[in-house]
């Protein structure tokens, strides 16, 4: 069995704060410790449910050298290997090979979920509103949709409540989800102490792979519409010359293909 273990950082129990995501930071460190051992924890259920191959691949944008690339290396599990990418939902060969199932660690609400903690689609500071075909996505349907295009289905997604109740929306009841903290605001919440959130991560990666066939691997429809409305005019300016990127007005753009893939290649990767 060959899993991908897809993370971020915002969804781990201990973290609340924006120095803690933000490389170089000096609450940097502590917080990537807290995002290496839940990852970990998602590798030994893997490895215990009788994974053969599991890939990690860390999503968050830290700033600088430590963009994807968060992770604690001396500190990860033995029985994973990891990729650092280069840009976001830009390494896809593990998929592409074949993969049995991911799982999601780390997640976050999408942008304005009033009790997602640190909720935010793709860019705090550019990405208000993204939309597949009518429905309002977030970061979690935008890796599924990722998986889903070489028909990966996504088994667990962990985070705060407000991010499983996201993803509990988008796959379906037979997604299951660990919730290590509720948010009570954009940077506050209560939480799960790590030592015991870690356990949970582990017992739910271990359930989550039980059944492969629990969840749908994911897609939005063919064809495929994406609208991406910007907090700002210039992210919209950026895109003007992208070919079959199509200008609504002042912050928003529409992209129109025959999949979601193709549609998301048009506007997020640069020409």
């Amino acid at each position: 069995m060959r899993v991908h273990v897809i993370s971020d950082m915002e969804g781990v129990s201990g973290i609340v704060k924006g120095e803690q995501v933000e490389g170089g930071k000096p609450m940097f460190l502590e917080a990537r410790s807290l995002y290496t051992e839940e990852i970990n924890a998602a590798v030994r259920g893997a490895k215990a449910a009788g994974a053969t191959e599991v890939v990690v691949m860390d999503c968050h944008g830290a700033g600088g050298d430590w963009t994807f690339n968060s992770l604690i290396a001396e500190d990860l599990h033995p029985g994973c290997e990891w990729v650092v990418q280069e840009q976001w939902t830009g390494y896809t060969e593990f998929l592409e090979q074949g993969c049995d199932a991911a799982l999601f660690v780390g997640m976050h609400a999408r942008a304005g979920t009033r009790l997602g903690t640190m909720n935010h689609t793709v860019s705090g500071r550019d990405f208000q509103r993204i939309w597949f075909n009518g429905t309002e996505v977030g970061e979690t349907a935008i890796n599924a949709a990722l998986c889903g295009t070489w028909g990966c289905p996504v088994l667990l997604v962990t985070g705060d409540v407000a991010a499983c109740e996201e993803a509990s929306a988008l796959l379906g009841a037979g997604l299951t989800t660990v919730a290590v903290k509720q948010g009570l605001g954009a940077t506050s919440a209560r939480m799960i102490p790590p030592a015991r959130a870690r356990r949970m991560i582990e017992d739910g990666a271990k359930l989550a792979l039980s059944d492969l066939t629990a969840v749908a691997p994911y897609d939005p429809g063919s064809p495929c519409e994406i609208r991406v409305e910007f907090k700002r005019t210039p992210p919209a300016d950026r895109l003007r010359f992208h070919p079959g990127v199509e200008r609504l007005d002042g912050r928003t753009i529409r992209v129109q293909a025959d999949t979601w893939w193709e549609a998301w290649k048009l506007f997020f990767f640069e020409t």
